[in-house]
């Protein structure tokens, strides 16, 4: 359970950083089964729907920068969500009633594992509130050398910056906007078992990863379950119907019930369009749309 400081913390700046946030059990059984899907992938020589290839991956060098949808290859992953410190956590900060959005282990390989430009995660998938927010996990030790989560106080308050370049959605802040305040960034770095929490609306990203370890970070973006996503946003859900997308939305109930009463709050948005020629994953969307770099040298 949070401290009322902590709660405080996170309120005021749109981030936090919990330690042993998963028991070593459930950290080893997640190591394994990630370090598993990594030597899996040796046979894969196109990203596919399981997988995004990193630049230079082959059979004997594994480079991955993500595994998709990862609480739907192994039960281990859904398992630690519903089942550690982490539930604790969500209801804290967001009530009774928990749906997943989505998630995502970013792999980050070493050597030069690709940076995640700044940007919001509201920018992606707006709602009717802004109840939502983003879990990384650190399934090893992660320092300033591989590729940190860095993450602007305050931002969440703040306005919802363009994330276009060349008037397409690139899913990146240009790094020359005014209201982009580098400056104030904080690098969060913790030993394997902590983790991050941040704000749908805080500024966020990530350097490439320069050392020789791999950045093992598992992602949940969550929300209570009256935020419902506004039409338009990048979000699958709107492709797969009606039927499908109530079907979905049990599926992905991390605590509590659904509900068919949105909250609307008045919050800042800008829709995600049009989009970037391949919107397959953000590594992807940030390429394809021409982002800007903020890391580059």
């Amino acid at each position: 359970m949070l401290t009322q400081e902590q709660i405080d913390f996170y309120n005021e700046n749109g981030y936090l950083l919990v330690e042993d946030a998963v028991t070593s059990e459930q950290l080893d059984r997640l190591r394994r089964v990630t370090y598993n899907l990594i030597d899996q992938s040796r046979t894969v020589t196109e990203s596919d729907n399981q997988v995004d290839l990193d630049d230079g991956h082959s059979a004997d060098n594994p480079r991955l920068t993500r595994i998709k949808l990862p609480h739907k290859i192994d039960p281990v992953y859904w398992d630690v969500l519903v089942n550690s410190r982490m539930t604790k956590v969500l209801n804290t900060l967001l009530g009774e009633n928990v749906l997943l959005q989505t998630s995502k282990l970013n792999t980050k390989a070493p050597g030069g594992g690709q940076a995640v430009e700044w940007h919001q995660d509201w920018a992606f998938y707006p709602a009717t509130n802004d109840s939502m927010l983003a879990f990384g996990l650190m399934l090893e030790d992660v320092d300033h050398a591989n590729g940190p989560l860095q993450v602007i106080p305050g931002s969440h308050k703040g306005p919802v910056l363009a994330h276009t370049m060349d008037g397409v959605f690139c899913g990146a802040v240009n790094p020359d906007d005014p209201d982009f305040h580098h400056e104030k960034a904080v690098t969060l770095t913790g030993k394997a078992g902590s983790m991050t929490v941040h704000h749908v609306r805080a500024l966020h990203g990530s350097a490439p990863n320069v050392s020789d370890r791999n950045r093992l970070i598992l992602f949940y973006e969550c929300h209570a379950a009256d935020a419902w996503p506004l039409l338009g946003a990048s979000s699958y859900l709107h492709t797969i119907g009606h039927r499908a997308f109530w079907e979905d939305m049990q599926t992905r109930v991390v605590t509590g019930e659904t509900t068919t009463v949105p909250r609307v709050e008045q919050v800042p948005v800008r829709m995600p369009l049009p989009p970037a020629p391949d919107s397959g994953s953000i590594f992807k969307t940030q390429k394809t749309g021409g982002a800007k770099s903020a890391f580059a040298a």
